[in-house]
């Protein structure tokens, strides 16, 4: 699998002095740490199913050739 390196974007916003940005800005940062978790719990999930199948390759190359299970 061919690694891909997209670039991100950040865009830095200055404090609101607005009441209700306030509670948007927690509600826009508890989306970015959900979007975060996703990404992560995605990549977690990825390698511990590439381990696996590289597992189960190296098992299948050690049985012999007539086995089958």
């Amino acid at each position: 699998m061919a690694l891909k390196r997209d670039k991100i974007s950040i865009e830095v916003f200055g404090p609101s002095t607005a009441p209700e940005a306030g509670r948007n800005g927690a509600s826009r940062a508890d989306e970015a740490v959900l979007i975060l978790a996703r990404l992560l719990g995605r990549q977690i999930a990825r390698e511990q199913f590439e381990r696996k199948i590289a597992l189960e390759r190296r098992a299948q190359k050690k049985r012999p050739a007539g086995e089958d299970a």
